[in-house]
């Protein structure tokens, strides 16, 4: 398991599906797309619609495309 990234920071939170342990499977307040205290992940940081994510749960970081708001240039 990896440690939490030096940038995580309890302040800059996202509410994306972990794609390693989908902690939030079976919570009723994600399952009606509300935020929930418990299931969010830290927004390490972004770039254009690329969210970079970190899972509390587990420590899984991945990449997460919005397609949302400022686009990426090549």
């Amino acid at each position: 398991m990896l440690p939490l990234d030096p940038d995580a920071d309890i302040g800059r939170r996202a509410w994306v599906a972990c794609p390693n342990c989908d902690d939030r499977r079976g919570c009723a307040t994600c399952e009606q797309g509300r935020t929930c205290s418990t299931h969010w992940r830290y927004l390490l940081s972004c770039t254009g619609s690329l969210l970079h994510l970190q899972c509390p749960s587990c420590t899984h970081v991945w990449t997460h495309e919005t397609h949302f708001g400022a686009t990426r240039s090549a």
